[in-house]
């Protein structure tokens, strides 16, 4: 299966989650809340960093618990200043 590229609307929309989640942890350390979410270090870093702009939803799910963050503002954080997506995918048929 061939992955279509992202948009740079959807680059920029995962490194404002990264930007989000790094200022979320704050203090706590890289290994600590990667180990309280279920992940690697490696993985939290790819998503702080944007190099995993699209992580899976329990993976930000698990992420957003252990920092005691809400999925809703969460999300909206993500998108606020981005201005509207290239192209709308409609999320029923």
């Amino acid at each position: 299966m061939v992955r279509t590229p992202l948009t740079p609307w959807e680059r920029q929309r995962g490194e404002r989650l990264g930007e989000l989640l790094r200022q979320a942890r704050g203090a706590r350390s890289m290994v600590d809340v990667a180990a309280g979410a279920g992940l690697s270090a490696e993985t939290l870093r790819k998503i702080e960093t944007g190099r995993a702009p699209t992580p899976a939803f329990f993976t930000i799910s698990a992420l957003a618990n252990t920092l005691g963050l809400s999925l809703d503002v969460l999300a909206e954080a993500c998108v606020q200043g981005l201005g509207e997506p290239d192209a709308q995918v409609p999320l029923s048929a």
